[in-house]
């Protein structure tokens, strides 16, 4: 209850902080993605050598990162993927935090992308409220947040909660803004929102669901939808609060996307998540840590598996999957030329295709 109740505090303070005169956030995401703001108010910023250390830094890690991953998921999914790359259809990115990157890359015409974490949201990000003597440590610590996502493909949840603490650019709204800004989208609108247990879309009232609504426009001009939510998806906070898995369900059926996931969904009392994935998924693209094989009965789903499968890593050995070992041994599943998942390797990676029958 305390938690919940430092969560709404947070949000509200958060959308009180709202100023009429507040930099538009396409422009403060070009900012903190290190891209240039011609005629803006933030331009005479990007002249600070602590912003111009911060766009040559994020450019080459930007660089790389297409280099080896971008590109060749983009390839993959447009062979692999078939209609699914190119649906309008919502996807569904549970436990994702702020990985708005992976879903964009595999999915890049849906209409809605619904993501959640534990992670707070946090404030609308405000440049000119940052004194210019904490920005380049502002800055810095964003990078650092960056980091794992873009070197190993996924965030470290234990690390990010100290990162998305600090008193500048605090909460996931900072790395949104950047992965937007970066994927080449513009930003048309942020609004902070609340689901009430109906998982309805309201402005205020008591234990509701904190969340945000970024309206963008993809490179191609096409109008897309980001939503991040925070919320717990464990049984327990399922049952105490569905709203975010009513909102999901007022999305029709949809993509799932599945990463890094914690093996959560191994567990028993993560079965309320699970079984809404399976029941409203027309195409589930995960990786070892989401569903276990086993829930893929074969009359009900036709798995397709990519890349290879070693095993668990040693922080959840605990969760060994013997069918899916057996089932890559008997198969010789494609290779993946890229790395998805715990095995940051592309010739260590797995990933599955699952459609239901």
């Amino acid at each position: 209850m305390f938690v919940r109740l430092l969560i709404i505090i947070a949000y509200a303070s958060a959308f009180c902080s709202v100023r009429a005169d507040q930099v538009p956030p396409d422009v403060t995401a070009r900012f903190l993605a290190g891209l240039p703001v011609p005629g803006s108010s933030l331009e005479k910023k990007t002249s600070d050598p602590a912003w111009l250390e911060h766009a040559a830094e994020l450019d080459n890690e930007w660089a790389q990162f297409e280099k080896t991953q971008l590109a060749h998921i983009r390839e993959w999914a447009a062979q692999a993927l078939g209609p699914a790359f190119t649906s309008r259809r919502s996807v569904f990115y549970m436990f994702s935090g702020p990985d708005f990157l992976y879903p964009n890359a595999f999915f890049p015409n849906a209409g809605t992308y619904v993501l959640c974490g534990t992670e707070p949201i946090g404030p609308l990000p405000d440049i000119d409220a940052i004194p210019p003597d904490l920005l380049p440590s502002a800055l810095a610590n964003l990078r650092k947040t960056l980091e794992s996502s873009l070197n190993w493909s996924f965030f470290i949840t234990k690390q990010m909660k100290v990162d998305l603490q600090q008193p500048q650019l605090t909460g996931t709204l900072p790395i949104l803004y950047v992965f937007l800004a970066r994927a080449h989208c513009t930003i048309q609108s942020v609004t902070m929102i609340m689901l009430d247990s109906l998982g309805d879309i309201v402005t205020s009232g008591k234990r509701n669901t904190p969340g945000v609504k970024i309206v963008f426009t993809s490179p191609n001009g096409e109008e897309q939808t980001l939503y991040y939510f925070t919320t717990d998806l464990s049984d327990g906070g399922v049952e105490e609060n569905p709203a975010f898995l009513k909102f999901c369900e007022q999305q029709g059926r949809g993509t799932s996307l599945i990463k890094a996931a914690s093996y959560l969904m191994h567990r028993s009392y993560f079965a309320r998540v699970r079984d809404f994935i399976l029941a409203n998924s027309d195409l589930i693209l995960q990786d070892e840590s989401g569903i276990p094989y086993s829930f893929f009965e074969n009359d009900k789903w036709s798995v397709q598996l990519y890349g290879r499968y070693f095993g668990p890593i040693a922080t959840f050995k605990e969760y060994p999957q013997p069918e899916l070992a057996r089932a890559y041994a008997e198969t010789s599943p494609p290779p993946l030329d890229f790395s998805f998942g715990y095995e940051w390797h592309p010739n260590r990676s797995s990933l599955m295709v699952a459609t239901p029958k």
